[in-house]
């Protein structure tokens, strides 16, 4: 199962839960508010005994208008609530869908309003019935309390996906590094991103450490410098190996004519010149550049007279006459 459905299933679960629970508490207050307003059965039928029959046919009448206008003030407030509820769960789907909100999020957003609006109904409609609801506030803060510090690392994830969500650092499709790991992402989910290897496996990488962390971005720009280093030996003409790299380049269209390439000494190595090689392409040609242009060279600088340079160890023995 997907962690967000699964979390959408478990908030359901705690959710019918607290509700039974509510009304349990309830029903078990019922018998102390009956007995705040009249001490027992005895004292009733005393209170009663002493009017007539018009008057307690009166007398219950009354009871009875007051809490059928209660009851009715409940379902009024419930139906006017589903219906304010519906309302504003469609205006915050459209406002999702409007600014393209990843599908996983718009679930859990709608549960989870849905949820909150319907534990405010139950509350108000309890209260209408006269009951104290401060120990239910008190009895969800708590469950809030220690639902979150359980939940404390899947609740940073969580805000995690909501912020790259919102920031877009990345998006699907998008060639990225990150947390020692890289490769495609193939889809962001409320509390992991998940990458697609090169060699065809799936990473899931949470999303706290993503949004708060380094994330190298390979696809966000149009351009990418492709770099070389290509050595030649030593006594090798270096103007000769930069007019041989000055024509491969020109020769494969992929790489771009502006920003222009680079072309410069690097460094004498040991055992070598190093020439060094900075073209510019667009995003989707950058491997087919890179391993064309080592082929190339390859194949290209001995038949012009430059030589590869090898590791060389030169060893002198010296003998010593003996007799």
């Amino acid at each position: 199962m997907r962690p967000d459905r699964f979390l959408i299933t478990t908030v359901d679960n705690i959710t019918i839960m607290i509700i039974l629970f509510t009304f349990l508490t309830a029903l078990a207050e019922v018998p102390d508010t009956v007995a705040t307003a009249v001490p027992s059965v005895q004292d009733a039928f005393a209170a009663l005994s002493g009017l007539t029959f018009p008057e307690i046919i009166e007398v219950i009448t009354k009871y009875c208008l007051t809490f059928c206008a209660k009851v009715l003030k409940v379902v009024l407030l419930w139906f006017v609530g589903r219906w304010a509820t519906k309302r504003l769960i469609s205006v915050t789907k459209l406002l999702m869908e409007k600014r393209n909100v990843n599908v996983s999020i718009r679930g859990f957003l709608v549960s989870l309003i849905d949820v909150v609006l319907l534990m405010v109904l139950i509350i108000m409609s309890i209260s209408i019935f006269g009951i104290d609801t401060s120990s239910f506030i008190a009895l969800f803060a708590s469950a809030g309390v220690a639902i979150g510090m359980a939940l404390s690392g899947t609740l940073q994830n969580f805000a995690g996906g909501v912020m790259i969500l919102l920031f877009r650092p990345y998006k699907v499709g998008d060639f990225i590094e990150a947390q020692g790991q890289s490769g495609v992402v193939k889809e962001i989910q409320i509390f992991n991103t998940m990458l697609k290897t090169g060699d065809n496996k799936i990473i899931l990488v949470p999303n706290g450490p993503m949004s708060t962390g380094i994330v190298n971005n390979y696809s966000r720009e149009e351009l990418r410098r492709v770099d070389f280093t290509f050595s030649i030996s030593y006594g090798d003409d270096y103007e000769k190996a930069k007019t041989v790299i000055e024509e491969l380049i020109a020769a494969d269209e992929r790489i771009l004519k502006s920003p222009e390439h680079f072309i410069g000494l690097s460094s004498l190595s040991a055992s070598s010149i190093d020439i060094v090689v900075r073209v510019w392409v667009r995003q989707e040609n950058y491997w087919g550049v890179y391993f064309k242009m080592n082929q190339n060279i390859y194949e290209t600088l001995p038949k012009r007279g430059l030589n590869f340079p090898y590791q060389t160890l030169t060893i002198n023995v010296n003998k010593e006459n003996q007799g």
